[in-house]
């Protein structure tokens, strides 16, 4: 992960005292910031660390590395933006394939205008975080969905266990755009600032067909509503947008009105109550339709965790009850969403198509996957789920090597594979099977 750098951090720290000092303070110096070389020297190494794709441009880090060169593209850039000559150009509009079969739609900026989103949000970010609630958790620096997962767990255990497990209907494509301007304007009055940002939310979006034919399928200056997923100032837009809906739980008191706590991770939210959750229920769906906003019928809905389950963050939920002391617990793990991806993603990465590829890679790619994996969901009660991945995991790459080395016989893969050959000679990542978070046995 890339340090800030300190005179940067320096003007951050600034900018987040400031706006936590006073409230309503209105920053009107911000836009000169945006295009100082030092602040885009590190929003273009901060957008290369990402090793995303080309825009619609075509244009890669390869290609600027190669090229003009990175000074020359950061100097360029700040003359546009210090000259007020920048436009931002069309999105490109990929689907990405969801594990329901669905696409989700993702909307990716040219690099020059990564950089650029990059250099504002390192600029207004603190800003916006100066007000955002305790009960907020996505996209924001030094917070993490562990850190969600351990507030629900801790709600769980004072007792609000009636839980709204909300989603919303096209979230990122529904945002109006003048709401959402009023709650940047509430901080910034500076105007180029306010104008660089409308101009990313009037970006037309140009999707590609198969045979390289490109449309315009949404954005323009006529565009009303939506951010779209992908760029770099979304997520603190959106994020920004349904602070709202926190804003307005917190001021009233809702939690200790009605006893209900809402906790939300971007546009994952749940409202967990302590008795009746419709007085909250309602709340939200009056609050939301203010904004512009609407629930998902189909998929919003309202779960006692002591009688049922629910999903939040690729993790299960639910109120076990331990066989040791015979109390109630917060049981966390993986969703069966979850562990049929990462098996799934096991299955395609050891087929036997794949043989012919060097076995050393293969592993590395099975490692790597895996890792990151585990790297998320080792957290709570996640042992069963975890010894059930080793197991794939185990058997997959035995049954790759059988088919590599042609032994059609699953006895004698076994013994020419055994799981101490597999982790010693072959280098097979060892996936942990003991809980991650050791607290949660010590209290059952």
């Amino acid at each position: 992960m890339l340090t800030t750098p300190e005179n940067i951090r320096t003007l951050q720290r600034k900018l987040y005292r400031k706006a936590k000092q006073e409230p309503v303070y209105r920053f009107h110096a911000l836009y000169d910031k945006v295009y100082r070389a030092d602040i885009l020297s590190h929003a273009y190494n901060l957008v290369c660390s990402n090793k995303g794709s080309a825009g619609i441009d075509g244009v890669t880090f390869g290609d600027i590395e190669a090229k003009e060169g990175v000074t020359a593209f950061i100097a360029e850039l700040a003359e546009a933006l210090r000259n007020k000559r920048y436009e931002p150009s069309s999105v490109k509009r990929v689907k990405i394939p969801k594990p329901d079969g669905s696409q989700r739609p993702l909307s990716i900026p040219t690099i020059r205008d990564r950089v650029a989103q990059m250099a504002a949000k390192l600029v207004i970010e603190p800003i916006f975080e100066a007000d955002f609630c305790d009960t907020s958790y996505g996209f924001r620096p030094g917070r993490s969905a562990h850190d969600a997962i351990d507030d629900v767990a801790k709600s769980l255990n004072q007792g609000y266990n009636q839980v709204i497990d909300a989603d919303l209907s096209k979230y990122f494509d529904s945002i109006p755009h003048a709401k959402l301007m009023i709650m940047v304007a509430e901080r910034i009055c500076d105007g180029a600032m306010l104008h660089l940002i409308q101009m990313w939310l009037k970006a037309s979006v140009i999707e590609e067909d198969k045979d390289g034919t490109k449309r315009t399928i949404g954005g323009g200056k006529g565009n009303r509503k939506g951010t779209p997923q992908g760029g770099v100032i979304s997520p603190l837009l959106s994020n920004l947008f349904l602070h709202l809906l926190d804003r307005i739980w917190e001021r009233r008191g809702l939690d200790r009105q009605i006893g209900a706590r809402i906790i939300r991770y971007a546009d994952d939210i749940l409202v967990l109550c302590r008795k009746s959750s419709e007085p909250a229920m309602a709340i939200m769906q009056r609050v939301l339709e203010r904004m512009g906003l609407r629930l998902n019928e189909s998929k919003t809905r309202v779960v006692n965790a002591y009688h049922g389950r629910f999903a939040f963050l690729g993790f299960e939920i639910r109120m076990a009850k331990s066989r040791r002391t015979g109390n109630h617990y917060p049981h966390v793990q993986p969703s069966k969403k979850s562990l049929k991806a990462i098996k799934d993603r096991i299955t395609g990465l050891t087929a036997r198509t794949r043989t012919i590829m060097p076995l050393d890679l293969l592993v590395n790619e099975v490692n790597t996957a895996v890792r990151g994996w585990v790297g998320y969901f080792h957290v709570r009660n996640c042992s069963t789920v975890l010894s059930e991945v080793r197991w794939h995991l185990e058997e997959r790459l035995r049954t790759h090597l059988r088919k590599r080395q042609k032994i059609r016989d699953r006895e004698t893969g076994y013994v020419r594979f055994t799981n101490r050959n597999l982790y010693e000679k072959y280098g097979l990542y060892k996936v942990p099977t003991t809980a991650g978070w050791t607290n949660v046995h010590a209290l059952r």
